[in-house]
Protein backbone atom coordinates (compact mmCIF):
# COMPACT_ATOMS: atom_id res chain seq x y z
CA UNK A 1 0.00 0.00 0.00
CA UNK A 2 1.38 3.99 -0.69
CA UNK A 3 0.21 6.23 1.22
CA UNK A 4 -0.88 9.56 -0.51
CA UNK A 5 -1.24 12.97 1.46
CA UNK A 6 -2.86 14.64 -1.80
CA UNK A 7 -6.16 15.54 1.12
CA UNK A 8 -3.64 17.17 3.08
CA UNK A 9 -2.93 19.64 0.18
CA UNK A 10 -6.02 20.18 -0.97
CA UNK A 11 -7.55 21.26 2.33
CA UNK A 12 -4.23 23.47 2.79
CA UNK A 13 -5.48 25.00 -0.44
CA UNK A 14 -9.36 25.21 1.32
CA UNK A 15 -7.92 26.68 4.47
CA UNK A 16 -5.47 29.31 2.21
CA UNK A 17 -2.46 27.86 4.47
CA UNK A 18 1.05 27.35 2.98
CA UNK A 19 3.04 24.24 3.60
CA UNK A 20 5.07 26.36 5.97
CA UNK A 21 2.31 28.08 7.69
CA UNK A 22 1.46 24.01 8.67
CA UNK A 23 4.86 23.40 9.63
CA UNK A 24 5.40 26.05 11.73
CA UNK A 25 1.77 26.01 13.23
CA UNK A 26 2.27 22.13 14.12
CA UNK A 27 5.58 22.21 14.91
CA UNK A 28 6.91 19.91 12.30
CA UNK A 29 10.30 19.31 11.37
CA UNK A 30 10.95 20.41 8.04
CA UNK A 31 13.10 17.33 6.84
CA UNK A 32 9.11 15.74 8.19
CA UNK A 33 7.35 18.10 5.88
CA UNK A 34 10.04 16.81 2.83
CA UNK A 35 9.18 13.05 3.93
CA UNK A 36 4.94 14.21 3.56
CA UNK A 37 5.95 15.95 0.10
CA UNK A 38 7.24 12.80 -1.42
CA UNK A 39 4.41 10.95 0.49
CA UNK A 40 6.52 8.68 2.51
CA UNK A 41 5.75 7.64 5.62
CA UNK A 42 5.84 9.63 8.95
CA UNK A 43 4.84 8.79 12.66
CA UNK A 44 1.54 8.57 14.04
CA UNK A 45 2.60 11.84 16.32
CA UNK A 46 3.41 13.99 13.05
CA UNK A 47 -0.40 13.03 12.06
CA UNK A 48 -1.74 13.65 15.35
CA UNK A 49 -0.03 17.60 15.69
CA UNK A 50 -1.54 17.55 11.83
CA UNK A 51 -4.87 16.86 12.67
CA UNK A 52 -4.63 18.96 15.96
CA UNK A 53 -3.46 21.86 14.26
CA UNK A 54 -6.39 21.69 11.44
CA UNK A 55 -8.93 20.13 13.53
CA UNK A 56 -9.44 17.17 11.20
CA UNK A 57 -9.67 13.80 11.11
CA UNK A 58 -6.49 11.28 9.92
CA UNK A 59 -8.95 9.80 6.94
CA UNK A 60 -8.92 13.97 6.22
CA UNK A 61 -5.51 14.55 5.46
CA UNK A 62 -4.50 10.96 4.07
CA UNK A 63 -5.45 7.56 2.93
CA UNK A 64 -3.66 4.39 1.37
CA UNK A 65 -3.55 3.51 -2.39
CA UNK A 66 -3.41 0.36 -4.08
CA UNK A 67 0.61 0.30 -5.41
CA UNK A 68 0.60 -0.80 -8.98
CA UNK A 69 2.12 -3.45 -9.76
CA UNK A 70 5.18 -3.40 -11.92
CA UNK A 71 6.21 -6.84 -12.90
CA UNK A 72 4.92 -10.22 -11.11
Amino acid sequence: MAISYNKLWKLLVDKKMSKADLRKAAGIAPNTMTRLRRDEEVTLSVLSKICSTLNVDIGDIMEFMPEANLKD
